[in-house]
């Protein structure tokens, strides 16, 4: 017979809590049972064991998205990394990212805004067609600038900074925003979540400052892997790391059915 802490279910957060909590003959401390109770999950006993799991275990399966937590950075075009690096240089990977062949470099630069600067900011690979800083509101107000919250890749109308390298400088017009929070997913991922690209999904967090990120765009590709994205300023307000889980519990705008759809 095991002892149910309250400190033992605090650490169960992070991946969930099963309603009803099966204990067996385990027994539950006094202020884990308050724990429970106070999340509204019911305390199960024998005859609820095997019948909890499996289902706690199958919505985990059916439900669940990886996070990626994700620091400011930057996308370079060809040209600019010859500026900022060198004739005829290329990116050095270090380490692979979640999908598949992006990769962090080594290289990194120091970002200059009118009120203040932000050096080794990591650039990541491969070359793009355009260049573009993401960074995230805090950034911004260190900087001085106030940029608009994108998808990847809408840089129309946005505003620029001075990117600071090893051989030069270049002064940036438009590029920099914060990222809107979004979900990679394969065709088979979309097919399983019954989604389809450009649609928001309503996502829970499962810690203690447990919320729900709402209109969280769906992007499919072949090359992508299940994966939500989200900024520092964002993933630190719900307590999120890399590789915690996120709960599907709506779409476009609505919340699904106790049956998930």
């Amino acid at each position: 017979m095991a002892i149910i802490t309250e400190s033992k279910l605090r650490r169960m957060l992070k991946t969930g809590i099963p309603n009803p909590y099966p204990i067996g003959d385990d027994r539950l401390t006094p202020a884990a049972a308050d724990f429970l109770r106070d999340r509204k999950i019911v305390i199960g006993y024998q005859h609820h064991i095997k019948h909890s799991l499996a289902s706690f275990e199958k919505e985990k399966h059916n439900l669940m998205i990886p996070v990626g937590v994700s620091n400011r950075h930057i996308h370079l075009s060809s040209h600019d990394v010859e500026i900022l690096f060198g004739n005829n240089y290329e990116l050095t990977p270090i380490r692979e990212l979640s999908q598949p062949g992006q990769f962090a470099a080594k290289e990194q630069v120091t970002l200059l805004g009118p009120k203040g600067m932000i050096p080794n900011v990591r650039i990541l690979g491969p070359v793009r067609e355009d260049t573009q800083v993401e960074i995230s509101k805090t950034d911004g107000f260190q900087l001085g600038i106030h940029p608009p919250i994108r998808l990847s890749g809408s840089i129309d109308d946005t505003p620029g900074l001075t990117l600071i390298g090893p051989k030069g400088c270049i002064a940036l017009h438009k590029g920099v925003i914060i990222a809107k929070s979004h979900v990679h997913m394969s065709p088979e991922n979309a097919q399983h979540f019954d989604v389809k690209h450009g649609d928001g999904l309503l996502l829970q967090s499962l810690g203690e400052r447990s919320i729900i990120f709402l209109d969280v765009i769906v992007r499919v590709a072949p090359r992508y892997k299940l994966d939500f994205h989200v900024d520092l300023d964002e993933g630190n307000a719900a307590g999120l790391k890399t590789g915690d889980y996120l709960k599907v519990v709506g779409k476009n705008g609505q919340f699904l059915s106790r049956k998930g759809r």
